[in-house]
């Protein structure tokens, strides 16, 4: 438990990192868990809300990092493409499919056509 507290009527927050007390600054997203329902404070902290894109990609990047060093074994990239597709998919996002390069003897095949239809 972050706080030192094992009492469950006692929320758990997570400790401020040093350089925030060192430095200042502001908290402009708190999510929690409390009996399984997810609860998210946030400041309007940008003129632009597409800036939250940003800020919740390096939120996910940084999970990742903590994720793979600390939790899982995974890689980093192993747990960034977790993230994502789960976020992609429930921002109802359809998968996407890699491009499918074509075989060398399929690309060798057309470059001989083209150079006998010359």
């Amino acid at each position: 438990m972050a706080s030192g507290n094992d009492d469950p009527r006692v929320y758990q927050a997570l400790p401020l990192p040093a350089q925030a007390l060192d430095n200042g600054g502001s908290e402009i997203l708190r999510v929690g868990i409390v009996d399984d329902d997810l609860f998210v404070t946030a400041l309007p902290a940008f003129k632009d809300p597409g800036k939250w894109g940003e800020v919740l990609a390096e939120v996910a990047e940084r999970l990742a990092a903590i994720y793979a060093a600390e939790i899982s074994g995974m890689s980093k990239k192993d747990v960034t493409v977790q993230i994502v597709e789960a976020f992609a998919g429930e921002m109802g996002a359809k998968p996407v499919k890699a491009p499918v390069k074509p075989s060398a003897k399929r690309t060798a095949k057309r470059s001989a056509a083209k150079r006998k239809k010359r």
